[in-house]
């Protein structure tokens, strides 16, 4: 398993860190895990996932 930063997340879905953050507080994606008191990640399967989701909605016509 791969542990992604909030700059590896960023880069990997085209959005911003700030976005990617509100939308995991929102429960619009998935939340990150802390690795250390102030340290925290995502697992990249959640991410890719998430990025899967996304385009399965798109082809299936439900772009919201």
């Amino acid at each position: 398993m791969k542990v992604l930063s909030a700059s590896d997340v960023a880069k990997k879905t085209s959005m911003s860190v700030s976005n990617i953050r509100r939308l995991a507080r929102n429960k619009q994606f998935p939340e990150p895990f802390a690795l250390t008191e102030n340290r925290y990640g995502w697992l990249e399967t959640d991410v890719d996932k998430w990025i899967s989701e996304c385009v399965r909605r798109y082809r299936s016509g439900n772009h919201t």
